[in-house]
Formats: structure tokens, C-alpha cells, sequence
């Protein structure tokens, strides 16, 4: 099994403290990866602007990291910021790491006149083309993400080891949430693109299982033709893409992703008092139905964060804090290590109907049950 840790905070903190909670937690993985995911971006000497898309990453040569500067300038990119990592011989297991990159850019006029939606196709399309550059040359240049206040950072090994081997214990980045996931090599490779989270336009979701039916779902994914749903070196990242299907393309609210995953069975759904509407889901979405065990943790743009376990609930989570500050953990160790000063009798642990949000006030958590109404006039 893998571990999974997040914090969400009203006040920004460091990563470092998620990273004590993975080591924890460290009996439930293999050091064989680590993802940590940011929103709510504070630098101690960059006064950051959150409209600004974060270019990250890692540079595996010299060349690689002079054809993205080069890429980045053709298309009107213009740099603003380029955080340089204190890093720490030894600590990495890797050695072919010319640069890891964390890059705020301002975008170029004309892209910053059109719309939203193209604007979010337009970042979107400029990471997959910076993928796509790294894998045409061996693969020496990674983009995990580009988009306005999220950074992403991946890498092999343990959690402190990354975390000291980086420079994240200086308190130089904190954030508003953080998520952090030690991914276990047990299905495939070892890819730094296999490691969670996983991001597509604002939407970032990490998981602790195995979807076995991981094929069809990807390969229905696959048939909507949407450039973003692409790569899948774990079957984890279709959770992602099937939450941005949701959000995006149906324009269905965040509870919807439960019922398209989970779906409740015919007789629940005949007494639902939104049966007719879910039974058709259902049966649109059939293809996405999940087949656990999972536990899935998710944030978007605005830092609400959710947990879901799937109908096995073979895979813990928790959640537990207090008004202000929250963390979701695959045991309640990691928690502890969070936010020791909770009360731990107000902890919950969600069962195969939940849904449990954070919204971004952080004032309490949302325990939302599959066999209640949702809000069907909240679109995403």
C-alpha cells in the first residue's frame, strides 16, 4: 500500500511539516517514489502574484534545460521568478538531475486577453509539449505541471531525504495545502510521471490502491479525444482525469464524482430522492466505475480538498483538526504528526458513502452521504 498525507491550512506553512507525517507513516511504502503538490503559494523573496502560471519540473542535462528556456521564449513566456533549490549532496538518490525547476512566468498579452477556458487549453497544451519535448529526447526533460499557483515536485527516495535534500526544511515555500503521497512500486517502472499526485488544469487527486479496472476507464478516457487525458503510467491517474470530467466537461458539482465512481445500486437508487437523475449517471458514466480498493484524496483551484473511499474500504484514511487547520492521512499517526493540538475525539474516519470536503474557509468539514440529496444547481 502506499501513504498518503495533506494539510490545509488558513495560514501558510512549510512542506517539511506533511513530510514528518509521511515518515510516520513510512512502514506503508518503499521509497520508490514521492509526489508533493502546493496550492496557496508563499515565497520568503517573491512577493507571488497567484494569476501567474508555475512551471515545474526537472532538467536532466544541461541541453534539456537550455531547449526549455529556449521553448518558453518562443512562445512569450516571460520569466519572473526562478526558484533555485538548496540542495543537499547525498540526500538524492538520483544522479541525473542537472536542475529541478520551479518558474513563475507571466503569460504574454495575447494570451492573457482570451478566455478562461483558453487559457487554462493553452497551459494545458504547453506542459504536454513539454512532456512530449523530454520524452523525444530521451526523456531528459520532466514537466509535472504548469498553471497559476501550484507547484509540483517529484522524486525518488524517502520523504525527509527529499525533503533536506531539497532545501524544503528552509521554510523559503510554504503553502496553504500541501499533498504528499509515497507511492509503492508495485505495478510498474519506476516513472516520475507514475508518481501521484497527479494534475490536469487545477485538478489534483493521489490515491492509495489499486483499479483493477484501470483498462476500460482508460481506455474510455481515451476515446473522448480531450488532449489531457493522456500518459497513464499508473492507473491512479484516471481518478484524476474522471474528477475533471466531472467538474469540467459535465459541469456537475463535486459530490457527483462519488456517485459517477461508486454508483449507489438500483434498489438505494430507487429511493433516492434524485434517483432518476443518478440512474441515468450512472448508466452515461458505467465505464467509469472504479473496482478498489481506494482511497482517493483530491484539491482544486479554490483549495477545497475531499476524501472518498471506494465500496471495498480496504484502503484507511482519516481526517482530523479544527477550525482553521485539516489534514487527510492514511493513518491517524500521520495526523498526529499535522496537527497535534486537535481534539482526537472529533476525528473521523469516512465509510464507503462519504464524501468529505474541506471548503476553502476551513471553519469545518463537510461528512456528505451518498444517500442524500447533492446540489444539483452547483455547477463546477
Amino acid at each position: 500500500m502506499c501513504r498518503l498525507a495533506l494539510k490545509t491550512a488558513s495560514d501558510p506553512f512549510s512542506p517539511y511539516e506533511v513530510l514528518t507525517a509521511m515518515e510516520a507513516m513510512q512502514e506503508g511504502y518503499d521509497g520508490s517514489g514521492l509526489g508533493l503538490l502546493l496550492r496557496g503559494l508563499q515565497f520568503d523573496d517573491y512577493k507571488y502574484n497567484p494569476k501567474n502560471p508555475i512551471l515545474s519540473g526537472i532538467a536532466h542535462s544541461e541541453k534539456a534545460w537550455h531547449r526549455l528556456n529556449k521553448f518558453m521564449d518562443e512562445r512569450g513566456f516571460e520569466l519572473r521568478y526562478d526558484h533555485e533549490f538548496e540542495t543537499q549532496a547525498g540526500k538524492i538518490e538520483a544522479k541525473d538531475r542537472y536542475r529541478y525547476f520551479l518558474r513563475v512566468y507571466k503569460m504574454p498579452a495575447t494570451l492573457a486577453a482570451k478566455s478562461e477556458e483558453e487559457i487554462e487549453t493553452e497551459l494545458m497544451m504547453t506542459r504536454l509539449a513539454l512532456r512530449k519535448n523530454g520524452e523525444d529526447h530521451g526523456n531528459d526533460l520532466t514537466a509535472f505541471s504548469f498553471w497559476p499557483d501550484v507547484v509540483t515536485i517529484k522524486e525518488v527516495g524517502w520523504p525527509l531525504d527529499i525533503g533536506d535534500g531539497l532545501g524544503l526544511n528552509d521554510s523559503r515555500i510554504k503553502s496553504r495545502v500541501c499533498m504528499a503521497q509515497g507511492r509503492q512500486n508495485t505495478n510498474y517502472g519506476i516513472n516520475l510521471y507514475a508518481c501521484h499526485p497527479f494534475f490536469i488544469q487545477g485538478i489534483a487527486s493521489m490515491t492509495n490502491g489499486e483499479n483493477t479496472a484501470f483498462v476500460p476507464i482508460r481506455d474510455w478516457l481515451l476515446g473522448k479525444h480531450f488532449p489531457g487525458y493522456t500518459g497513464y503510467q499508473s492507473d491512479s491517474e484516471t481518478f484524476t482525469h474522471i474528477l475533471h470530467y466531472t467538474l469540467k466537461q459535465l459541469q456537475l458539482p463535486l459530490q457527483a464524482f462519488k456517485h459517477i465512481i461508486t454508483p449507489l445500486c438500483n434498489e438505494e437508487l430507487a429511493n433516492h430522492p434524485q434517483g432518476e437523475f443518478l440512474t441515468g449517471l450512472r448508466n452515461t458514466c458505467r465505464r467509469l466505475i472504479i473496482d478498489g480498493p481506494n482511497a482517493v484524496i483530491a484539491t482544486l483551484p479554490d483549495e477545497s480538498c475531499m476524501l472518498v473511499m471506494d465500496q471495498k474500504k480496504l484502503r484507511p484514511a482519516t481526517v482530523g483538526g479544527r477550525e482553521g487547520v485539516w489534514s487527510f492521512a492514511s493513518e491517524m499517526c500521520g495526523v498526529d504528526a499535522m496537527i497535534p493540538d486537535r481534539d482526537p475525539a472529533n476525528d473521523f474516519q469516512p465509510m464507503r458513502e462519504h464524501t468529505i470536503i474541506v471548503p476553502p474557509e476551513r471553519k469545518e468539514l463537510t461528512i456528505w452521504s451518498q444517500h442524500d440529496p447533492y446540489p444539483l444547481d452547483q455547477a463546477a
